[in-house]
């Protein structure tokens, strides 16, 4: 028997992951990656993190995703370090690996910052579709202003074309202004202002996005107006009295917001203060309401009003980021992009 030849790798790099992502319908592959979860045609396993802190002084840290949807199998590494606005850089950056399902050899390596800023924007865009009439979401307020602001604010013109007030809040106001001058310029439709301060920015809209780089909660419920939908993807922007007290919360999956021991949700589940769906609410607290996939598969059966206050906590599952990657090989293959690297 002769040893069959090696295939090669295919490297993907950001400007043809860019090109190919152009016409993606991100918010569309990552509520079919959400309802194949609830039924078990995907899925992930436990993450790896690595912690340090830099040179220079700034956390940092390097996280590996694996997950699977239907026959694609791969992980995402990402790394992000605080400091690295100072350099000019983006805080993330990473990679994501696809493998042959078969063989188990990896066969495509892509850039993977678009991807996972792509696919995280995507499961905050679906569940504001599962949650609210896009129709009828005529205003929005981000809360930081970097490249999540930026992606998620691209699809969310996709998904809400009603969208005609921005409010826009970031620490470093010339960060909130830039983004204000860009929108100017790519959606002039677009009535955008910048906030003094996060709670005028919370209060002046119906759907909140918190994409910043807090490890210190400060979004209390009493700044929300009634209505309103806090999409928490920083994590740690939610205080105590916002995560206890709306009116409804659904979370992406339960085990790995429960095992968290930094984020406030996971710690607030570990001194049983917040249990997991299903599961009687502890006595002064809560239980969450749902998972995204169950919302998204219309398993949820409770019921959510005009009027609720309600919080989306999207820890971050490596699953949407293999099928966004497979969908991006699918493309790519077909427009011919990708340079060949020897085993």
């Amino acid at each position: 028997m002769t040893d069959s030849p090696t295939p090669p790798i295919t490297y993907l790099g950001s400007a043809d992951v860019a090109t190919v992502c152009a016409g993606l319908p991100v918010v569309d592959i990552v509520a079919d990656t959400l309802r194949a979860v609830h039924r078990r045609a995907a899925g992930l396993t436990p993450e790896a993190a690595l912690r340090w802190t830099t040179p220079a002084g700034a956390a940092a840290r390097s996280l590996i995703l694996p997950g699977w949807s239907g026959d694609a199998y791969g992980c995402k590494i990402i790394n992000a370090s605080l400091g690295n606005h100072r350099l000019g850089l983006p805080r993330a950056a990473g990679l994501v690996v696809l493998n042959d399902p078969e063989t188990a050899r990896p066969t495509w390596v892509m850039e993977g910052g678009l991807i996972s800023a792509l696919r995280t924007a995507g499961v905050s865009l679906a569940a504001v579709r599962a949650l609210r009439d896009p129709a009828e979401v005529t205003e929005a307020a981000f809360l930081g202003c970097g490249r999540q602001a930026q992606v998620h604010l691209e699809l969310l013109l996709r998904t809400c074309p009603a969208l005609s007030e921005v409010v826009l809040y970031d620490q470093d106001p010339d960060r909130a202004h830039r983004l204000a001058a860009a929108l100017g310029s790519s959606a002039p439709r677009l009535s955008v202002t910048v906030a003094a301060d996060a709670q005028e920015a919370a209060g002046r809209a119906r759907l909140v996005v918190a994409v910043t780089t807090t490890t210190e909660p400060y979004v209390e419920l009493d700044w929300l107006p009634e209505g309103a939908l806090f999409v928490n993807v920083s994590l740690d922007d939610a205080a105590e009295s916002l995560l206890l007290g709306c009116d409804a919360l659904f979370v992406d999956d339960w085990k790995l917001v429960a095992e968290d021991e930094h984020r406030l949700l996971g710690k607030l589940a570990r001194s049983g203060r917040i249990a997991g769906p299903g599961e009687p609410a502890p006595h002064g607290g809560r239980s969450v309401d749902a998972t995204l996939p169950a919302l998204v598969s219309g398993a949820f059966t409770g019921t959510v009003g005009a009027a609720d206050r309600v919080v989306v906590n999207p820890f971050g599952m490596g699953v949407h980021d293999i099928a966004v990657a497979a969908a991006v090989r699918d493309r790519a293959v077909a427009l011919g992009l990708g340079l060949a690297l020897p085993h």
